[in-house]
């Protein structure tokens, strides 16, 4: 009878296999498929394969679009600024005066208590442009601490927002990677399987930058004048609601909730500027643009899409204190469409900048289709090689199938990690397991050939003797193995990352579960049969 104090490493082994299993065939519910109307699930990172399993793919195995961009920016580093954020917001102001760009594209980041990075974020600026601005609001600036590019909390934010953006319209699949080319330039790549090019592009070049602008009249010793006033921006929503259509006599409009503090700034700007009073129900922007009364402009992007007044049910919410506890109303559009960017604006976030796009690619889903038959016969077809080297090595079932059985299960166990983490599987992913298979077979011969080739194995201190010089000689190849490949597997190198990932979690998997099960498999069958 098997004594389970010495063959724990097989339970565990049975174990992760069982929930491999579980993990592989049993569905979850995370991810939905895409039902063309977009209210699908889009909280995976890419797309299932709709069969059997919960095994999920990446662009090569499915089709789809990938675009490589640059974020656009200059980076100010090391720059004096004021201490107080009063000041702060001044100098920002300031400087997107001299520059001649909107106060969004403007960004001033601390690093120390006195000092920060400021970027630009236009292609009408350079290095020369950005120098002569910081001068012109007291700022002594070389052009040694100014470069073309953005900072690394950009490049986070933007592809953060982009992978939230192109799962919140739907693209069920859509991600962002950061690439950092070999020269030291920063990329931004963006793969969204099943979608053209076009789409994908609509997606990622608007920032999303969704604000509320008061427009109202103010009597001046030279007459009437229209002031304009930023009173919401982006941070000042805390809830965002599904889109919806016109209906009932209203346009299409987006539900939408206010933070406490911005309800309360909303609510008094609203009543100084005259909007809870003259104002009610007093918007005349389109009938009479020069002369349009009390109206809040809905502007995405520097675009207008809406403008409207306050209804007086809003107006005596916000006159009572009423409005301090719902803090909701709706943003209101010309069209469905619009309604549903501005919601996924809000949702998703602005980008702090627009990419330059460098290159664009696109796989046909069915041609992809065709890699996934392809890839499953090169697996095959290296463990057909494999077993067949292992049987004329051997020629005795029982050593061959335990080590035919462990190697599969190593592959079984790390498609059960990649389903698990929802791990894309592309070309490179396929290759790692090949790797994995190859390596995995060889340190399982090393294990064999160590304890067979020196004679029978009497007792079980005589196989553990055996067995730990083998595991030194496997486990010396793993660290090496795993030191190769961390740098690819950290390093933002594309496809080679991928591979590396997959190498270093199969070779972990060997080294600390099925190397050792199958070291105590051999102990079961070379003893008991002594």
């Amino acid at each position: 009878m098997m004594d389970l104090r010495e063959n724990w490493r097989i339970g565990v082994l049975i174990v992760l296999v069982v929930l491999s299993g579980v993990a592989l065939f049993i569905p979850t519910g995370g991810a939905s498929a895409d039902t063309g109307n977009g209210t699908d699930a889009a909280n995976a990172t890419n797309v299932s394969d709709g069969g059997l399993t919960n095994l999920q793919y990446g662009l090569e195995l499915s089709g789809g679009t990938r675009i490589r961009g640059q974020p656009i920016g200059v980076t100010a580093e090391e720059v004096s600024l004021p201490s107080e954020t009063q000041e702060l917001s001044a100098f920002q102001a300031t400087l997107a005066d001299e520059l001649g760009t909107d106060l969004i594209n403007i960004s001033v980041r601390r690093t120390t208590q006195s000092a920060g990075t400021v970027e630009v974020f236009t292609e009408t600026v350079n290095e020369t442009d950005l120098q002569a601005a910081l001068s012109a609001t007291g700022r002594d600036v070389s052009l040694d601490q100014i470069r073309e590019g953005v900072t690394e909390e950009t490049l986070q934010t933007t592809q953060s927002v982009i992978t939230n953006r192109v799962n919140a319209v739907g693209i069920s699949g859509g991600g962002a990677s950061i690439v950092r080319s070999a020269t030291g330039q920063d990329f931004v790549v963006v793969e969204v399987p099943n979608r053209e090019i076009s789409e994908v592009e609509n997606v990622i070049t608007d920032r999303g930058t969704v604000r509320i602008v008061a427009r109202y009249p103010v009597e001046t010793a030279n007459g009437t004048e229209y002031r304009n006033t930023t009173v919401l921006e982006q941070d000042d929503f805390a809830g965002i609601s599904p889109a919806q259509p016109s209906g009932e006599g209203n346009p299409p409009r987006v539900p939408v909730s206010l933070r406490p503090a911005a309800a309360q700034s909303f609510a008094q700007d609203m009543q100084e500027f005259g909007f809870t009073d003259q104002g009610v129900q007093n918007c005349r922007a389109e009938v009479n643009p020069d002369n349009p009364g009390w109206c809040l402009y809905t502007i995405d992007d520097g675009e207008v899409i809406y403008s409207a007044g306050i209804s007086s049910g809003l107006a005596g919410d916000m006159v009572s204190g009423t409005f301090a506890n719902s803090r909701s109303f709706v943003l209101e559009t010309r069209s469905f469409e619009q309604a549903q960017a501005v919601q996924v604006s809000l949702e998703s976030g602005a980008l702090p900048t627009t990419l330059d796009v460098q290159s664009t690619y696109y796989l046909n889903p069915s041609l992809a289709q065709s890699f996934k038959p392809l890839a499953l016969l090169t697996g095959l077809a290296a463990w057909i090689i494999v077993s067949t080297v292992v049987f004329y090595r051997y020629r005795e079932i029982r050593i061959a199938i335990p080590m035919l059985l462990t190697a599969g299960a190593e592959v079984f166990i790390l498609l059960g990690f990649a389903a698990t983490v929802g791990l894309a599987l592309d070309l490179s992913h396929i290759a790692g397991l090949i790797a994995v298979i190859g390596t995995g077979v060889d340190d399982l011969i090393i294990i064999a050939d160590e304890i067979l080739q020196q004679g029978k194995v009497a007792t079980g201190r005589v196989f553990q003797n055996r067995f730990r010089k083998a595991f030194w000689v496997i486990g010396a190849a793993a660290a090496t193995t795993i030191i190769a490949m961390s740098p690819l597997a950290v390093l933002s190198l594309g496809d080679l990352q991928g591979f590396a990932i997959v190498t270093i979690v199969g070779v972990l998997i060997g080294v600390l579960i099925t190397r050792p099960a199958y070291g105590d498999v051999l102990r079961n069958l070379l003893i008991s049969e002594d």
